[in-house]
């Protein structure tokens, strides 16, 4: 079910009502949606207003996983998504996705406000394979929001064979890994 703080356009309201409504301050954009603008922003809000776009055949990756994690302060101009079915898509699928027709392992995802969205250990894993500055800053704030996370996108890593940009990745991984146990060391000194 649907989440009653969640506005987008032409369900309950217009969209001449929503604009009227954000220029009045009622409401605030999330992601694809409104949200009332004293609502707490949550995963679940920032995932539940990516499901025009995803609906029940996509799955929300990379930089758009990492926003609905909460690693990301805005999502992405394009939502990188990638198939959750065993069937392949034929559809257009539009210019606002990055599109990937890998499907992702079933084990890989969760479900957050409505929508399939990985992991988080597989979405560090799959931002430390893209060689960009973008998606490493996204990384390290992922791998700072959730304790211990970049030692379990090791092991996931590990545990899967040949993938592009896994020896760049593992050493990215064992660099946050290293800086989070050498904070954690630090913060026992101080105690």
């Amino acid at each position: 079910m649907p989440s009653p703080f969640l506005y987008f356009a032409n369900e309950r309201l217009s969209p001449a009502e929503l604009s009227a409504a954000r220029l009045d301050g009622h409401l605030v954009e999330l992601g694809e949606a409104y949200i009332p603008a004293d609502a707490v922003e949550t995963r679940a809000l920032r995932a539940g207003s990516l499901s025009g776009l995803l609906g029940d055949s996509l799955a929300a990756t990379h930089l758009s996983a990492a926003w609905i994690h909460g690693a990301l302060h805005e999502p992405p101009a394009r939502h990188t998504v990638q198939r959750a079915v065993a069937r392949r898509l034929h559809h257009v699928i539009g210019r606002r996705l990055q599109y990937r027709d890998l499907r992702v392992d079933p084990d890989d995802l969760t479900t957050i406000g409505g929508v399939l969205v990985t992991l988080p250990e597989r979405t560090l894993a799959d931002l430390s394979r893209v060689p960009d500055a973008e998606y490493a800053a996204a990384g390290r704030m992922l791998a700072d929001a959730v304790p211990g996370l970049a030692a379990r996108s090791i092991l996931w890593l590990e545990s899967h064979g040949a993938l592009p940009h896994k020896r760049s990745a593992l050493a990215f991984l064992r660099e946050l890994a290293e800086r989070e146990s050498a904070g954690a060391g630090q913060d026992d000194v101080t105690r």
